[in-house]
């Protein structure tokens, strides 16, 4: 019997295989603009179901920044998927991943990560993001009366209930394709609010982003909604990358 003998480009692959399976994904790096930061303990602790870790975004222009010339901030949410303690998932989609893709950009950008304690919709908790918050105008040049939320999915629920709770810690807001309580369109007030959704998403229905809109307009708040047509979940990347989204922002200021 003639002994079969794997052809070279084969053994190749099946060696490629295996390495990548051993490996896993590639993980999410960090840069000399983008980096791993972690919560000092006595602030962590403070916390009900957010990781330590988070990412730092700091612009080039963030070397010119003082505290007489700070910057803007923007906070990012991620989804449901993201969850846990690897916070490299926290840049596998969203707006995470879209900065270090861009030398122009005009804020710095904090990403933390949810852990699993709760169920998705409420994973991110909102007194969470304002301990974060006071952590990071604390110890960083940072404009207080422009900081921005947004955050997709799960993230855009965050995002609702965080403004739900602390509308005044907030210049302005981004949730896409979330959903919240519309009786805390009152407490969200004035705020300016600029929802997205896609109008066939089939994980979160694109009601969610009209309730919660019309509760504001209806509450003589400020608030406006974007739908794209013939779009699933994924709503977020076009709106992240979008220039106009980042112009709204710098519109608004906290009085």
């Amino acid at each position: 019997m003639k002994k079969q003998l794997l052809k070279l480009p084969t053994l190749f692959s099946i060696i490629a295989g295996l390495v990548i399976f051993a490996i896993g994904k590639p993980k999410a790096t960090e840069t000399d603009r983008h980096t791993i930061q972690t919560l000092p303990p006595e602030v962590a602790d403070r916390t009900d179901n957010l990781n330590d870790r988070f990412w730092l975004y700091l612009p080039k222009r963030y070397k010119q920044a003082s505290k007489e010339k700070p910057m803007p901030l923007i906070i990012y949410l991620h989804g449901s998927s993201r969850r846990g303690r690897d916070v490299a998932e926290v840049k596998a989609n969203g707006l995470a991943p879209l900065i270090d893709k861009r030398d122009d950009f005009e804020f710095v950008v904090a990403s933390p990560q949810a852990l699993s304690k709760h169920p998705w919709q409420s994973c991110w908790q909102p007194d969470d993001l304002i301990i974060l918050l006071v952590h990071l105008l604390t110890n960083y040049h940072l404009d207080p009366k422009r900081v921005y939320l947004t955050g997709l999915s799960m993230g855009g629920y965050g995002t609702w209930a965080a403004i739900g709770k602390h509308a005044d810690r907030f210049a302005a807001a981004a949730p896409i394709c979330g959903g919240g309580d519309p009786a805390s369109a009152k407490s969200i007030g004035k705020l300016p609010v600029w929802a997205f959704h896609g109008d066939d998403d089939r994980v979160v229905s694109v009601e969610r982003s009209h309730e919660m809109v019309d509760a504001i307009k209806t509450a003589k708040g400020n608030a406006k909604l974007t739908v794209y047509p013939g779009v699933g979940h994924d709503s977020y990347t076009r709106t992240y990358a979008n220039p106009k989204l980042y112009e709204w922002f710098l519109k608004h200021k906290r009085p």
